[in-house]
């Protein structure tokens, strides 16, 4: 049922529950009191039964209807059309979870149109019951409790993006070849949560400023200041991650390309290394090559031999080898091959 919860309030307290909008508008006009109509991923058809009664601006329920729209707060004549991009931390999935809440504030209305599981317009609700005081104050006080509820929501998210950015520097210097991909991940979110929560100042300064021409409580005033601190901490906090993020990839990006250039260090020493022991191999074969040419020529036994009947032809080649292999030695070892 896209119809949460549905009341009219006179004076801070709930005087009925109508069961239908039909009754919700009936009540609202005996009553003069304020209408609070919460609704779950509603449709087309009650969004312009809604837009009908309380004469809301054709492009505020365009925006409702297409929903995914920024975080802004516009005013159509007296009445105020809010976005809010609340978010939750899954810690399961390690993961920030954002939605969409419209909220439409006129003299004696709220609607609150929600498209995710947060924020909790419950828990604002029976927080608002609770006091009627602050609930007397009519719609602008729902629409404070309902920007200090989703600004509280941020807190837990704003913890999880820290920790996981605490795993992420440790996992840096750890080898993780996953670690890259996590940071990309990371830093969407931390831009997501940017999105959502940097037009919150802008917007709660501009409630702020029209306070005294809409005759705001005073007390509601420094709520909505209140308010604002929080959204302005966070802000800077959300900021510092996105710096953190990069620092960390600029890190991830170095430490590669120092591992790259240690394994190509080690590739070029085992490659020298390699050049060394084929120089000494080579040498050592060309010093066993020129006895063994020698040998082999006066091996051949041909009778028309110069030296083959000389008296010192043996002692003439066997000095000959050993004189080629002397020499050879002494040139590698000159140029540094031995």
């Amino acid at each position: 049922m896209p119809i949460v919860d549905n009341a009219v309030y006179l004076d801070g307290h709930r005087t009925g529950e109508p069961a239908t909008l039909e009754e919700t508008f009936r009540l609202l006009r005996e009553t003069n009191g304020m209408a609070w109509i919460g609704l779950y991923r509603p449709d087309a058809e009650e969004i312009q039964e809604l837009a009908s009664e309380f004469d809301l601006h054709y492009l505020a329920v365009e925006d409702a209807l297409t929903g995914h729209q920024r975080a802004k707060l516009e005013r159509y004549g007296s009445t105020l059309f809010v976005v809010l991009r609340p978010a939750r931390y899954l810690d399961t999935e390690e993961e920030v979870e954002f939605g969409e809440l419209h909220i439409f504030v006129g003299p004696d209305f709220v609607v609150t149109i929600r498209h995710a599981e947060s924020p909790d317009v419950a828990k604002v609700r029976e927080r608002l019951e609770k006091t009627p005081a602050l609930l007397a104050n009519g719609p602008e006080a729902v629409l404070y409790a309902l920007l200090d509820q989703v600004v509280d929501e941020y807190e837990p998210v704003v913890a999880g993006l820290e920790n996981d950015i605490d795993e992420i520097e440790d996992e840096l210097f750890g080898g993780d070849p996953d670690v890259s991909r996590r940071i990309y991940e990371l830093s969407r979110e931390v831009i997501e949560f940017q999105r959502a929560t940097r037009p919150l100042g802008t917007m709660l300064e501009a409630l702020l400023r029209g306070s005294d021409k809409y005759g705001v409580d005073l007390e509601l005033q420094r709520s909505l200041r209140d308010v604002l601190d929080h959204v302005t901490g966070i802000i800077g906090r959300v900021d510092s991650f996105r710096v953190l993020l990069q620092n960390a990839l600029t890190v991830h990006s170095t430490l590669v390309a120092q591992t790259q250039n240690t394994e190509i260090t080690r590739l070029t020493e085992t490659s020298l290394a390699q050049g060394e022991q084929v120089k000494k191999i080579s040498s050592w074969a060309a010093i066993i090559f020129a006895p063994s040419l020698v040998g082999t020529v006066y091996g051949m036994n041909f009778d028309y031999m110069p030296e083959l009947h000389w008296r010192y032809g043996y002692p003439f080649a066997l000095a000959l080898m050993a004189g080629l292999a002397i020499g050879l030695y002494t040139i590698f070892k000159r140029n540094h091959w031995l």
